[in-house]
């Protein structure tokens, strides 16, 4: 499924817990229901982003590695 972004963050070379912090802070921009697109290449971002979700209540509708990249589809609550 094709997911249609609001906003694109690349938090690429950015170390934990930069890429969530950013990530947090653009989602506080966006309407509910918008779509923020997530580039990082710290591989801890995987779980961070995942727990995230969980406990923020923020959908996390895609998660998948491209080479050394980790792309993320975040749905605003």
């Amino acid at each position: 499924m094709m997911y249609s972004p609001k906003k694109i963050l690349d938090a690429s070379n950015l170390d934990c817990p930069l890429p969530l912090l950013k990530a947090k802070l653009m989602l506080a921009g966006l309407s509910s229901g918008e779509i923020l697109k997530v580039k990082a290449t710290d591989p801890t971002s995987w779980e961070d982003f995942a727990s995230y979700a969980r406990i923020s209540g923020n959908k996390l509708l895609k998660a998948e590695q491209v080479r050394k990249s980790y792309i993320y589809f975040l749905k605003k609550k």
